[in-house]
């Protein structure tokens, strides 16, 4: 298993400064999310020059409209493409919103018979992200495929692999663990988004919300888990202060290695 920091836990610091902190904090490498600094500049020279900071072991397609990146299709294919020409093995994108109007995206990829085959072209791993579940007096998931039994099908008969995000999991049901069995069981999962939930708050601090994380850990390495474990964090989960982010960031690896089994590099 390697243990990978996601570049959204600190995205208020640039991205060479996330680097060296997850560099720093012993992190195995670094989910990449792409963003605004993506923008009218050489996206292929950006992921290298960071790649030599750490390893690059995933790559998250824009949720969010870019400049160049075109539509959530484009921005995809892009994706695909910048990770297979820099040697990044992994690329996850979030299903359409139906709440959001993306029904073009939606049809898209309801054409798609083999993702493997017809987007990555078999040159990288292309996984879909589960959503969360939004709203106070009546909970809603504005995602398609939000069912666990639907979301499997559709990977399953698409050669799609899944991101597993727990904090997405957990808003919808705090005993997430039967599900991730489900997805498990699939043989499909290549990537865990790891954070904690509580009192409709998302990406939280291991401890600060209300999941089960220590037990789903222990059947991280029962199971023999050996793909990607991704710290995604909430940036207000920390201070401004860049030692005590190192130290907690360090802190969070060392109870992830202890639960998990994880080897340390």
């Amino acid at each position: 298993m390697q243990i990978s920091l996601s570049t959204g836990t600190l995205f208020v610091f640039p991205l060479g400064k996330v680097m060296s902190i997850a560099r720093e904090a012993g992190y195995d490498g670094v989910e990449l999310i792409i963003n605004q600094d993506f923008q009218k500049v050489s996206s292929r020279k950006l992921v290298r020059e960071l790649a030599e900071i750490l390893p690059i072991l995933s790559i998250h397609a824009p949720f969010m409209p870019l400049d160049g990146w075109g539509s959530p299709i484009d921005s995809l294919k892009r994706s695909v493409e910048l990770a297979a020409e820099c040697g990044v093995p992994l690329v996850n994108f979030h299903p359409p919103s139906w709440l959001g109007g993306e029904i073009g995206f939606w049809r898209w990829m309801y054409k798609v018979m083999d993702f493997q085959e017809e987007i990555a072209q078999n040159t990288v791993i292309v996984t879909l992200e589960n959503m969360p579940w939004v709203g106070t007096r009546f909970r809603v998931n504005p995602h398609i495929l939000s069912s666990t039994e639907k979301m499997i099908d559709f990977i399953q008969e698409r050669n799609l692999f899944m991101t597993f995000d727990c904090t997405h999991m957990g808003s919808g049901k705090a005993n997430f663990i039967n599900d991730f069995y489900l997805f498990y069981n699939t043989g499909r999962i290549r990537n865990v988004h790891f954070s904690d939930y509580g009192h409709g708050r998302e990406h939280l601090l291991p401890g600060h919300g209300i999941l089960p994380l220590t037990r789903f850990l222990n059947h991280l390495r029962n199971t023999g888990y050996a793909a990607t474990l991704t710290v995604e964090l909430s940036p207000e989960e920390f201070p401004r202060d860049e030692r005590i982010i190192v130290d907690s960031l360090r802190e969070i690896l060392q109870y992830l290695r202890a639960e998990t089994g994880a080897a340390t590099p």
